[in-house]
This record gives structure tokens, sequence and C-alpha cells, in this order.
């Protein structure tokens, strides 16, 4: 059975990612892409399904040892974990080295203290573990094929086969290091190239420090922060400039339910606001790959804007369920692909908008196709921010007019104005200059409840919806407005869970709510964060503070969140990591930072 979701460490090389388990399993890797067939899936299934053990040997009827402690190294994506056994202890090195040639998973054991068994055991299966690889040996390495993929497996440690399982015992003591590489080429090529272990884990160490020397930020959050921007960096395609929302698919949103969706690509919503953190915190370059992705993805047809890609720009994202995994503790369907790519969504046009102004603003090299895109996008919203649309949760009931939508919508308008205005672009000024004015007064007459005070979640409904509290974070109104903190102490009544979290809308139980699906779902954790950040736009940042350090404290031992937060079961539930928690921690960071909301 697979760990909890908190158990798991990520290790990545920036165009896929594996987690690893308190227990040393490697029980999710897809290979060679973040949305490649997972040729581990033991996270959502069995260990029939694929895995990868390495950790101090243990009776069979036993449960594997976990380990006693991990930690990143440093500022790294580096895994180390120790364990303390009776007879001495042992570390294993995990990483995954920013590629340059075939993706390759290192893990290197060594002894620490006494004399210590150990035992790897690996058990590859593709297809997401649907199919047995032939493993045989070549030239003196194993090698697992099936259809057009190989995994080459090394090591210095004597190997054998049962059980369609490759395994290694052997013992380490102080000073000793042995390694364990799996490295993935085309089925069809020539073998890669012997991996040199100690190399790439230096190599490994040097990327990663230089790259967060470039952080600006130095704030008393810092080690969340930079714990946040390493995630996010592990979840962009390097190739690209493409980010993933997460690294997973089908981890459930309700433990046991079907609120299980693929998020293995790139979201236009989720990717504008990591790339309006990274550049808030220093980092123009993946700023500007994400926005040459974005052109590229777009093209020339922004009228068919999709809400999300693929990581290198596809558009066809078809969905299926995979009926021989039994989901992540039961929680069925397992699914890939995701049908939710050829919504409606009206918000998207608002947050692309933003990104590419808030890129311009803090002097990102002018791009005239940029420029082009944005004017493009408005003369579109035009004729459709009028329609009813999915929303930014993405229902799978019917279409309403949601207020989110629209007040996204009306920044989309407002950003393009201030590009015109800026002299960068030419447009119809006045013309969109009334746009936006017939935009804010059509939100503020159709989706406001003067009788409670609070704006609502689409034009004539009584239910509150949290993505309201974006509406002075995007200048909407103002922060004092009292239509704001009606909406924020109305959120807070409504929508939040026992320990103070925010859930995203109100479900139903049992009976499909207004997101068309059963079941009930956690506590949002974005929207915990945006609380957060709105309490200390009104001036209450002791509140504020006090929130935001609660949060804090669900992030597992590295750091690190999923989507949501169960208030009843006290764990993360979700995809995991979820680019979509890290991005707003870091937002919040920054807020109370410069409003010197914090403690200490």
């Amino acid at each position: 059975m697979a760990g909890r979701i908190e158990d798991y460490a990520l290790i990545g090389d920036m165009q896929t990612a594996a987690l690893v388990c308190r227990d040393g399993t490697v029980d999710w890797l897809c290979l060679p892409r973040f949305d490649s067939h997972a040729i581990f899936a033991g996270l959502l299934g069995t260990e029939e399904h694929g895995f990868w053990r390495l950790g101090p040997a243990y009776a069979s009827d036993q449960e594997p040892p976990t380990a006693a402690r991990r930690s990143y190294r440093g500022d790294s994506l580096i895994l180390e974990s120790e364990w303390d056994t009776q007879r001495g202890t042992v570390r294993v090195t995990d990483f995954m080295p920013p590629r340059d040639g075939a993706p390759q998973l290192i893990r290197i054991v060594e002894g620490v203290s006494g004399r210590v068994p150990m035992r790897s055991a690996l058990r590859m299966r593709f297809s997401y573990g649907r199919v047995v690889p032939w493993v045989h040996k070549h030239e003196g390495r194993t090698v697992a094929v099936a259809g057009p993929d190989s995994v080459w497996f090394d090591t210095s440690a004597e190997t054998y086969g049962k059980s369609l399982t490759t395994y290694a015992d052997f013992t380490v003591a102080p000073g000793d290091r042995i390694a364990f590489t799996i490295s993935w080429e085309p089925s069809h090529k020539e073998p890669p190239p012997l991996p040199e272990p100690e190399q790439s884990l230096e190599a490994t160490e040097d990327f990663w420090r230089e790259w967060v020397d470039h952080c600006t930020y130095h704030g008393p959050y810092r080690e969340a922060v930079i714990r946040s921007l390493i995630t996010l960096k592990a979840l962009t395609y390097a190739p690209t400039g493409g980010i993933v929302a997460a690294p997973t698919t089908s981890l459930p949103e309700d433990i046991g339910g079907v609120r299980n969706w693929d998020y293995r690509y790139t979201w236009l919503r989720d990717a504008a606001i990591t790339l309006s953190s990274l550049l808030r915190t220093g980092y123009r370059e993946e700023a500007r790959a994400w926005r040459e992705w974005l052109l590229r993805a777009v093209a020339g047809d922004p009228e068919n804007l999709q809400i999300m890609y693929g990581i290198a720009g596809e558009r066809e994202l078809g969905e299926a369920e995979l009926d021989w995994l039994p989901g992540y503790e039961n929680s069925g369907p397992v699914r890939v692909g995701n049908g939710a790519a050829h919504q409606l969504q009206l918000d998207v046009y608002g947050e692309v908008t933003e990104a590419l102004h808030l890129a311009h603003m803090t002097g990102l090299a002018r791009n005239d196709y940029a420029s082009l895109l944005q004017l493009k996008l408005i003369r579109y919203l035009e004729g459709h921010w009028q329609e009813p649309d999915e929303g930014i949760w993405e229902v799978r009931g019917p279409r309403r007019h949601f207020v989110h939508s629209k007040v996204m919508a009306w920044v989309a308008v407002d950003r393009t104005i201030k590009l015109i205005e800026s002299g960068d672009a030419d447009g119809p000024l006045e013309r969109w200059k009334e746009l936006r004015d017939d935009i804010h007064r059509d939100v503020c007459e159709k989706g406001y409840d003067k009788e409670r005070n609070t704006f609502t979640q689409s034009y004539g409904s009584k239910e509150l919806d949290a993505s309201l509290l974006l509406i002075p974070q995007m200048g909407f109104l103002p922060p004092d407005d009292k239509r704001v903190i009606g909406t924020i102490e109305a959120i807070q009544r409504e929508l939040s869970t026992p320990d103070g979290f925010i859930l995203r809308y109100p479900t139903e139980g049992d009976n499909a709510g207004v997101d068309g699906l059963p079941g009930d779902e956690g506590a949002f954790l974005a929207c915990s964060f945006w609380m957060a950040d709105d309490l200390a736009m009104i001036g209450r940042v002791d509140e504020a503070r006090k929130l935001f350090e609660k949060l804090l404290s669900l992030r597992n031992d590295l750091g690190l969140l999923a989507e949501e937060w169960d208030p009843h079961l006290q764990r993360q539930v979700g995809n995991f990591p979820q680019a979509f928690s890290h991005v707003p921690l870091i937002d919040t960071a920054l807020r109370l930072t410069a409003s010197g909301a914090y403690g200490g």
C-alpha cells in the first residue's frame, strides 16, 4: 500500500519527477516526460504496478522500516534519508541530475556506522503498471524493454532476478558508497552511456546552488519561499518552459471518491501565476521561457485559446480511465488526460494578460507578438465576456455567469488599457475604457448580494466562492470597500473549516453539487493563502500572519504541499506537490514581509 501523500519526497530533473516514500520506495516515475507512461505506478495501485525500494533489509513478514531522518541537502532537490538500525546507520541519497542526455534516477547508499544489511528491490512495469518488460543482460548491464521504451539498470552490487523483480542484497560499512542508477532510452537506440553517479551528484548540487543564488527574497520566510521556488522549478519542463500543475495524476481530493484528475499538463492559469511569483523573486529567465511557450502554444489562434496544453504545447489531451489500477487508497477511477482542456473559462484571459503585464512592468525584454496577442485576446473578450462559462474550478455541471470569470475579464481589459497608455501598443483606447466600465458595472449589479453584503459565486446565486478573495488583489475594488470586507467576512463564516482553512465552494456530499460531482473535498490551500492575503490588505495583519504560519505547519517535513487539506482526516489530499499551493505561499510571504506582519 502506498504511503500517505505527505510521506513522499519530490526529486526531478526539470523534465520529469519521481516520488520517494519515507521507507525508501519510489512509487511514481514517468519516463521520459512528466506526462509519459509511468514505469512505477505503485502510488495508484499495488507493488504489482511497479516500485523501487532501497533501504535496510527486513523480514518478509514485516513492514519496510521508515527513515529516522530525511531532508534535502541544503537548498537543492537532492534527498538524503537515514535509517538507524540495530546494526548501524545508513544513508541513501536520491536525485535526478538536470538532464544532459538520458534521464537518470540515481540512488547512492552510504554506510555511516556499523554494518547494515541492505536490499534493493526493483520492479519495473511499463504503461502504468500494465506491461511486464523483457528484462535481460546486455554486456553486463541489466535492461528492461517493452515496446518503444528501455530502462537500463546499473550498479556495482551483485543482482539477481526473482518473481519478476530485480534484487540486490549487500552490506555497507562506514565509508562504503554503492550507487544504483536507472536510465531511460528509446528501445531502438544504442544503450545510454554508463552513469557517473558521484560526478552527477556534484553537478546537481552545483546546479541548485547557483539557481537559488538568483533569488531576490531575503525575508523572514526565506526557507519556505526557497523550497517553494525549487518545487516550481522542478515542475518546469526545461526544453519548452511549460509548467505542469503537479507531477502526478489521480491523487484524490476526496479519499475513496471520484474527484481524481490528471495534473501533468500546463494550465494557463497556474503557469501564469507561477510566472508572476518567479518574476517577483528574481527569476526572469524562467519568465521569458514561459512567455515563449505561451506564444508557441496559442500560435495564431487566440480565439480558440485552451485553458491547458501539453508541456510542449499539445492541444489534444483526451481523457481516459485506467481500469487496471485501483487508485490511491481505492480512490477510482484513475484518469490520464484531461477532458477539461476544451472548457470555456473566461478568467484565463485575465490571468494570461496579468502575467504579460507583469512581465512588461518588470522590464522583461519586449516581444511584439506578446503585445499583439494581448490585443487579440481583448478583441475576443469584447464579444464573449457576457457568456456563461465553466469558471476557475472547471465545474462539470452547467455553465454559469461566474463572478470571478467576469472580474478577470475586467482585469484583462484593464491591463491592456495600461499597455496602450504606456505607448507600447495601439488599440481603441476609449472603446476599451467603456468596456472596462461596462464589465465592472455588470459585476457590481448582478454578482453582489446587497442583503448579505457579499459578492456571490455566480449571477443570481446565493453560494459563495473563495475565488472572490481575488477581487481586491486584482485591483477590481480597493481593500477598504465595504463590499470587499463583507465578502471576506462572509467567506470566513460560510467556507471555513473548524481549523480556519478555506473551502473553494460548498459541496453536497453524496449529491452532485455546483461542480456536477458527488462527494466533498478538503480545504483548498490556495484559497486559504488568499484569505491570509486579504486579511493583511484590510489591516488585520496579525490574523493574516497567524493563518499563514498555520498553513506553513501543514507542509510535510520537506516543505511540500498537495492541493488540499482534509480537515477530518488531518492529512494532505490531491495531486502532489501542487504548484497552485506553492505559488500563493510565495505571494503571501512577500506581502506579509512588505507589511512587516511577521513574528520575531
